[in-house]
């Protein structure tokens, strides 16, 4: 599985347009999974709301969520839990952008989405 996430990730990261990412895809990079759960805590906000991923994805991504605005029910983000939740890159890059966009008020950065993915894959 680890494999996997890895192969996907470098798919995701080079599949962002250039202008919001941190580093380019040539470039080394180093994601952090302590970043990536800082980032997932932080808040946000966006037309006078306060959000975080933790918002709808709860504290603890092994646990399923709740859209707060909608309550769709979101299953589990860590791998470990559910381990299908990051096998279709198109699935993966349309959700990135839709959520940070909705959380965060800007498209992730490829570092951001790096450092998030990282912080799933060590749960």
């Amino acid at each position: 599985m680890n494999r996997v996430l890895q192969l996907i990730l470098m798919a995701i990261i080079t599949a962002t347009p250039a202008i919001a990412m941190a580093k380019t895809p040539d470039e080394p990079s180093s994601f952090s999974a302590r970043r990536g759960e800082n980032l997932w805590h932080m808040q946000f906000t966006v037309s006078g709301q306060q959000r975080s991923c933790a918002s709808c994805h709860t504290a603890d991504p092994r646990q399923a969520g709740k859209h707060v605005r909608t309550g769709k029910a979101i299953q589990a983000m860590a791998p470990s839990v559910n381990p299908d939740r990051f096998t279709d890159q198109s699935k993966i890059n349309k959700w990135f952008k839709r959520n940070c966009k909705w959380t965060m008020g800007r498209v992730c950065t490829y570092q951001e989405k790096g450092d998030v993915l990282e912080y799933l894959k060590s749960l």
